[in-house]
């Protein structure tokens, strides 16, 4: 089951990482396409973290028999994802933004980069 969830994390996960550097550093804010992409990578951002706390840590300590300190940064891209939205409805650019970048950096570069250490899958699978 694990492997399971793994792969479902990873198919999720994977497009994130260059829709979330597109939107917050490349696109034209606020145009249709912005939004269009904005809102895919929130959801996938949102389900590729709540199917993470599915996975047990296997690196490290363990929390409750389960969770590891990489659970953290989903609890971050968990609370950041709505927080997003209603930042950008009631018209607070700025907000908004800061909790993309959030986002981007610690749901993805730093969790991605954890996952790059001895001992993970994708070590194991690159190097």
């Amino acid at each position: 089951m694990y492997e399971t969830l793994r792969t479902i994390h990873l198919i999720a996960v994977t497009p994130c990482i260059p829709l979330g550097f597109y939107l917050i550093y490349i696109s034209k804010k606020g145009n249709n396409l912005h939004r269009v992409f904005g809102k895919i990578y929130l959801v996938l951002m949102f389900f590729q973290a709540t199917v993470s706390f599915f996975m047990d840590a296997r690196v490290g300590p363990q929390f409750l028999n389960h969770f590891g300190w990489i659970h953290i940064l989903s609890v971050i891209t968990v609370a950041t994802v709505p927080y997003t939205l209603y930042a950008i409805k009631r018209g607070d650019v700025k907000a908004h933004l800061r909790s993309m970048i959030i986002l981007f950096w610690s749901g993805l570069i730093i969790a991605g980069g954890f996952t790059l250490f001895p001992g993970r899958y994708l070590n194991e699978l690159l190097f």
